[in-house]
C-alpha cells in the first residue's frame, strides 16, 4: 500500500523525465576519434576506449566527425553514424559536391558556390555563399 503512495507522484512527468535523462546519458558517449584500420572504421570514445567498429568498403570514404556523429560517403550517398556505428540518416550527394566540415550536431557540404548546413539527421538547416 505504501509503495503505491510512493510511486504515485512519479507516475506523472517525473518518472518519464528521469527515464529519458538516464537513457540519453547512457547511450550518447562522446566520439573522440574515428580511425580507419584496414577495412574497418574504429570509433574511439570516452577514456580513449574503442566504442564500436564497422566495415568500410574500398570505394567508401570516411569524411569527418564531430563529438556526436561521423560521416561516410558511399558512392553518391552521404551517411551519418552515431558512436555505436548505427546509421542515423543518409542523403544523396552529387559527384561535384564537397564535404567541408562537421561540428556539434551539424555538417557542411559545398555545392557549387554555396555551402549547405545539415543536421546529423541530414535535414537542411542553412545556406550561405561560399565566397
Amino acid at each position: 500500500m505504501q509503495m503505491k503512495h510512493f510511486l504515485k507522484p512519479l507516475l506523472g512527468g517525473s518518472l518519464l523525465t528521469l527515464f529519458l535523462l538516464l537513457w540519453v546519458g547512457i547511450t550518447e558517449a562522446q566520439i573522440l576519434d574515428v580511425q580507419q584500420k584496414g577495412s574497418y572504421l574504429v570509433v574511439i570514445g570516452d577514456q580513449n576506449r574503442q566504442v564500436s567498429s564497422m566495415p568500410i568498403g574500398s570505394n567508401d570514404e570516411f569524411l569527418g566527425l564531430s563529438s556526436t556523429f561521423f560521416v561516410v560517403r558511399k558512392g553518391s550517398y552521404l551517411y551519418t553514424y552515431d558512436e555505436r556505428s548505427r546509421q542515423i540518416a543518409s542523403m544523396s550527394m552529387g559527384s561535384s559536391d564537397r564535404f567541408r566540415s562537421a561540428a556539434g550536431n551539424y555538417f557542411n557540404v559545398q555545392k557549387g558556390s554555396f555551402i549547405y548546413t545539415y543536421d546529423r539527421h541530414c535535414k537542411h538547416n542553412h545556406t550561405r555563399s561560399a565566397n
